[in-house]
């Protein structure tokens, strides 16, 4: 389908990663999608980071080596994926938020319980039903793709101007971080989670 992304692009600042990431494609689980919306996270810099408080059990995969998947289970029932960015030891990561499905949608639709296509992976938690991605799974090398698991370059470029807006689901106790308009997507795409969609 492409070329996978190298360790050197993620080895980079989530803000910087994050709208480079607008249009790759997520490979897996007989399974494809585009990446059409993302938010970054910064660390030990971001109020809004599972890392803010430092390294525990749950988020050790955001302190390792950029290009690997750290997934975290929410709310009692939902994983979401996330990309780890930055260098070893400095803790970043972009959120997956949406993707535009490409490959393996009969097999989506299953996994998803009949959703129609343009809600099989236009959320974060979507995105971990519709490939199959579990608690399990965190850790994976996107880049080796030994875990089943690929981010690759099919030659689609990212948007030279990508939608921008405030992440979402944060609480008012982390402050400024709750507003930073760190969420990026491709401008118009149907795929975008609810709350970042265009009207028809």
């Amino acid at each position: 389908m492409g070329r996978r992304l190298t360790r050197e692009f993620f080895a980079r600042d989530p803000l910087v990663v994050a709208p480079e990431l607008l249009n790759a494609v997520l490979v897996g689980r007989g399974a494809a999608g585009r990446i059409v919306e993302v938010e970054a996270y910064a660390g030990a810099f971001d109020a809004a980071s599972h890392a803010f408080r430092g390294q525990t059990a749950r988020n050790a995969t955001m302190f390792g080596p950029p290009g690997h998947l750290y997934v975290y289970f929410t709310y009692g029932m939902h994983h979401c994926g996330n990309v780890v960015c930055g260098e070893a030891g400095v803790p970043g990561a972009v959120l997956l938020r949406a993707l535009a499905p490409l490959e393996g949608l009969e097999l989506m639709r299953r996994r998803r319980g009949g959703a129609p296509d343009r809600e099989l992976c236009s959320g974060p938690a979507k995105i971990c039903q519709a490939l199959g991605i579990e608690g399990a799974d965190d850790g994976a090398d996107l880049v080796t793709g030994a875990g089943g698991l690929a981010l690759v370059d099919d030659g689609t470029a990212a948007p030279r101007g990508p939608w921008c807006g405030p992440r979402v689901g944060l609480s008012a106790r982390v402050g400024e971080a709750a507003v930073l308009p760190w969420r990026f997507a491709v401008a118009g795409d149907p795929n975008v989670s609810q709350d970042a969609r265009w009207s028809d």
